[in-house]
């Protein structure tokens, strides 16, 4: 809890380090004050015969002994709030001192001397490092003293006595007030310092916590000021970067860093935050994808300046002096990282969507079938027999949509524990496609057309389940006779990826058809779940794969004819043996 003014009580003692830094000072000013008194002895050096004049230069010489042995003995132990016996010893001398040869003057033939100037330095010790109270308490000692003196003088018949009465009393009642301004400045003083201390300790373990939370942090984090000068980045940033170190590091150094920079530089402009999904180009890398979020911080001095202890308009005027800078913060994520926590966050929605389906629709509706099969055995007329049959038909309709919707938990299950291994895809496909055209062989007509040879990251029954829901989707909607109505076709892009495509003849699909083709539940068929695109799409993403689909004719070039054509993209790769899982992918 910070501390308040009203907290720090007149007994509170100074914090050690200030307490330390004020008694070496006031011891060091102890011994300068008693040279300065023997100087000030030295005019008086003609009468030295004289009694007075022999015990004030005693006098002096003791109390200039007695601040050596003090400054040597005691200047590193500043006294406590309550002063110990050494302390006051010392502060009495001092006191008694200085009062006494001021009223020795009184007496003394020659020149008069004033030492009670010289009263200054012990008050103020004891207002700065006492209580208010032992600094009133001395405060009068030396009042009392020096007053009573000058009386006496006065009673005595001393010249002009009752003036220089009335004018040390008016030096003395100045002593007060400076006691009682001196001391509530030093604690004033003291509380400010303990204030900062604690603000210093929070704040440095604030920093070291903020450290240690970013360092941790799997999401990259860039501090980037106006120049583009990289002030402070987390190791996930660099190694999303592709870096090491932050040593002299701008957004200038790589080429391959255009994209964000940019993206910053737009938000420098803009001051508005910005997001943006972008690819990194390192030469002879595979592209890193990132998704960038960057956010502007509000303009400060570049030197700050504790305008807290200035009024408004210094606080104004420093910062119209002061050059302003602008810092953005810049969060880095990869997006292969991002893509397969929102899919396995959509996949957990569907796994619970299906157990309710279960528990809520497929009990029921098998109670519904079995009492259905029942019944057609005591119905003998027509009429009552065809709506059982629909009644049949229907729910039928309704368990394969059951069961379309718990295949979900079953894709999910599978993309959680089937890793992808180096498949041969032309060969892989081509089984495939013989298996899926002698389920029925008379229907099931098309070309098959492989020139892509090598290896593919993906799982095998995994393959097989996109393109067989693929070729199932083409075939239900292509038209025509014969093979050329449907093909298979693979082939390998300029970039070196490989892709397949599964075109079928047929109308263009409805631009507000495309824009849902692979969102879950949705169909242009009233007799479909519209999940199997949706299943493919997800089966693609788990091994870094892009399904989309495009009007375009034939990858064979036999015909210009324009038909649909689904095609999945597979991810870079490097050359490796079937089956294996070591190094698949190149980005």
């Amino acid at each position: 809890m910070p501390l308040s003014p009203s907290a720090a009580t007149p007994f509170t003692a100074l914090p050690l380090a200030m307490a330390r830094r004020l008694w070496r000072a006031f011891s060091t000013g102890r011994v300068f004050s008693a040279l300065v008194l023997l100087v000030m002895l030295v005019p008086q050096t003609p009468h030295l015969r004289f009694a007075l004049t022999f015990f004030a230069w005693a006098l002096g010489c003791a109390y200039l002994l007695l601040a050596i042995v003090g400054w040597l003995l005691l200047r590193d132990r500043p006294p406590a709030a309550r002063w110990g016996l050494p302390w006051l010893v010392l502060l009495a001398s001092e006191i008694g001192t200085i009062s006494l040869l001021q009223l020795l003057q009184l007496w003394q033939p020659g020149t008069v001397v004033h030492f009670s100037p010289l009263l200054a330095l012990p008050l103020l010790a004891s207002a700065c490092l006492g209580s208010l109270r032992m600094a009133l308490a001395t405060t009068a000692c030396a009042t009392l003293v020096l007053l009573g003196g000058y009386a006496m003088a006065a009673l005595e018949g001393m010249p002009n006595g009752w003036e220089l009465t009335m004018q040390t009393a008016l030096v003395c009642a100045g002593y007060f007030v400076v006691v009682y301004l001196t001391h509530h400045l030093a604690q004033r003083l003291a509380w400010q310092e303990r204030l900062a201390r604690q603000n210093h300790h929070m704040a440095r373990a604030q920093a070291e916590i903020n450290a240690l939370i970013i360092d941790k942090l799997t999401e990259g984090v860039l501090v980037v000021d106006a120049s583009l000068s990289i002030q402070q980045a987390n190791p996930a940033a660099l190694h999303l970067l592709g870096h090491t170190s932050t040593d002299a590091l701008t957004l200038h150094a790589k080429e391959a860093w255009a994209p964000l920079r940019e993206l910053v530089m737009h938000c420098l402009m803009n001051d508005q935050a910005q997001d943006a999904r972008m690819y990194l180009l390192h030469a002879g890398q595979a592209p890193i994808g990132l998704y960038v979020r960057v956010w502007p911080s509000n303009q400060y001095p570049a030197v700050p300046i504790p305008t807290e202890a200035l009024d408004t308009s210094d606080a104004a005027e420093d910062t119209q002096h002061s050059p302003l800078t602008t810092q953005c913060l810049v969060f880095l994520e990869d997006l292969r990282e991002l893509e397969a926590r929102l899919r396995t966050e959509k996949m957990a929605a569907m796994g619970r969507i299906s157990a309710a389906v279960a528990h809520e629709i497929r009990n029921p509706l098998a109670a519904i079938t079995q009492a259905n099969a029942l019944l057609q055995e005591e119905l003998h007329e027509p009429t009552q027999q065809r709506l059982s049959r629909m009644i049949e038909q229907n729910a039928q309709r309704l368990a394969h949509t059951v069961d379309d919707v718990l295949d979900i938990a079953r894709v999910q299950q599978q993309i959680q524990h089937n890793p992808s291994v180096a498949l041969e895809l032309d060969s892989t496909l081509a089984s495939i496609w013989q298996e899926w055209q002698a389920q029925d062989s008379s229907q099931r007509l098309g070309r098959f057309s492989a020139q892509c040879p090598g290896m593919v990251a993906f799982d095998g029954e995994h393959l097989r389940r996109v393109v067989v829901n693929l070729l199932d989707n083409a075939q239900r909607y292509a038209q025509g006779e014969g093979c050329a109505r449907l093909q298979l076709s693979t082939r390998r892009a300029l970039d070196g990826r490989a892709w397949l495509q599964i075109w079928s003849a047929g109308p263009e699909i409805e631009a507000s058809v495309q824009q849902h083709l692979f969102e879950p539940f949705f169909s242009s068929r009233s007799r479909s779940s519209g999940l199997g695109l949706f299943i493919c799409r997800e089966l693609c993403q788990r091994h870094g794969a892009h399904i989309s689909y495009q009007r375009q004719a034939c990858a064979d070039g036999a015909s210009t004819e324009l038909g649909n054509a689904f095609i999945v993209h597979f991810a870079h790769h490097l050359d490796t043996s079937p089956g294996s899982t070591a190094n698949l992918f190149d980005s």
